[in-house]
């Protein structure tokens, strides 16, 4: 199972966010973000697009990941390295590994990283 885990702000759109999941791989089979993003329309109608259930990672969850990424605006706003990755782990569950750091949109509003989680 891979899960794309996703950090954007107030000035990102639908298109920003598909950019950002295509810079970073393979279709995942679920789409996570914070439980905070869940305030805003755009993460749900995104989810809906692709026909995917929006799955919101408690910041304590997404917390509790180690992320590749050490952005310090991420630290100081969530507490986490990278939204997107530690998303991405929490989301796929126990024993989670990330496909690469995350990538991020053109318009620097959106990023996207993936992790897999072996289904044995």
């Amino acid at each position: 199972m891979i899960v794309a885990g996703f950090g954007f702000n107030a000035q990102a759109r639908v298109d920003s966010l598909l950019e950002a999941m295509a810079l970073a791989g393979p279709t995942p089979d679920g789409v996570a973000t914070l439980v905070g993003k869940a305030d805003g329309e755009i993460f749900a109608r995104f989810a809906d697009l692709l026909g995917r259930r929006a799955i919101f990672v408690a910041a304590v969850d997404a917390q509790a990941q180690s992320t590749l990424t050490k952005s310090d605006r991420s630290i100081a706003a969530h507490g986490v390295g990278s939204v997107a990755e530690a998303c991405a782990l929490a989301a796929a569950g126990p024993g989670a590994k990330l496909l690469g750091p995350r990538v991020i949109s053109a318009d620097r509003t959106a990023t996207c990283a993936l992790a897999e989680r072996s289904e044995r």
